[in-house]
């Protein structure tokens, strides 16, 4: 029996350390993409793949994003005095039904596994998804939804992956896969940023996984790694001798909006995606060139 994912973990404790200064006040995943929130998007992409359910992994100083989620009396008793319909309906958008969202909060900046680890009894004894917030994904079908649907398929463990920039597989995570046959693999391991000519794959991990509820009780005893850090990948390596895991290279592009360069090209393409905006971004975009 395949169980439904219903819920999505978000580590959004992170401190932003590379788009700051921007991200020293404002929390790196409240940065914007165009006119909206990182962490917007991303919480519209895990709706559209059926998530009931979010689980923020906060840190300390990062209200505003419990803020984000809720109501602001006074901005929205302005915009309907003046009869500001449309701008009204973007503000409330994003806004959770009650109980829709949780908030934990970390206390110490101990790695993604232990972010992950934080959400254990919220999640219980269900897959749940985890989504990092600060990678943006454009696709005609959203990311997570076509993890949701590989998941369906085989079920076990979902890792979203894509083929990494020529020359670049040093830079990310990547995957060891037993034979390669479309887009829907079973992984045999995971490498982090391997040392270039010994990388097991050209597909590096993306930021979209789904996984079984047995990794928290891995993550819980598990030794510090990489950066004296628990490392999620060290923690799904461990998963891997006892359950299947399958990569997916899902369809669509991937913009890291937790580098200045990413954050620059994600607002670029999202602009030119945009029907009211496109032509006059385009316009000022050639007008700089």
């Amino acid at each position: 029996l395949i169980r439904r994912v219903r819920n999505a973990v978000l580590p959004v404790a992170g401190l932003g350390t590379p788009v700051m200064p921007g991200a020293q006040t404002t929390p790196k995943t409240l940065l914007h993409v165009v006119d909206r929130p990182i962490l917007s998007y991303v919480v519209e992409e895990a709706r559209a793949a059926g998530i009931e359910h979010f689980v923020f992994i906060v840190g300390r100083g990062q209200g505003a994003i419990e803020d984000y989620f809720d109501h602001n009396p006074e901005v929205e008793g302005a915009l309907e005095a003046k009869g500001k319909t449309e701008i009204l309906a973007d503000v409330r958008r994003d806004l959770p039904r009650p109980g829709e969202m949780s908030f934990i909060r970390q206390m110490a900046p101990l790695g993604l596994g232990h972010a992950v680890w934080c959400a254990r009894d919220v999640i219980g004894d269900e897959p749940f998804a985890v989504m990092l917030p600060d990678m943006l994904m454009v696709a005609e079908r959203p990311a997570l939804a076509q993890c949701v649907e590989a998941y369906g398929e085989v079920g076990g463990n979902i890792v979203a992956v894509e083929p990494a920039p020529k020359g670049e597989t040093h830079k990310y995570g990547i995957v060891a896969l037993d034979g390669q046959d479309g887009r829907l693999n079973r992984m045999t391991g995971m490498v982090e940023k391997p040392p270039l000519g010994t990388e097991p794959s050209n597909l590096f991990i993306s930021g979209r996984y789904i996984l079984q509820p047995e990794i928290f009780h891995i993550l819980e005893t598990q030794e510090r790694g990489a950066g004296g850090e628990i490392q999620l990948t060290d923690g799904m390596a461990a998963l891997m001798k006892r359950q299947d895991f399958h990569a997916l290279e899902y369809e669509g592009t991937t913009y890291d909006c937790g580098d200045k360069i990413g954050l620059l090209r994600a607002n670029v393409a999202f602009a030119l995606r945009r029907p009211d905006l496109a032509d006059e971004a385009r316009a000022a975009i050639q007008a700089l060139l």
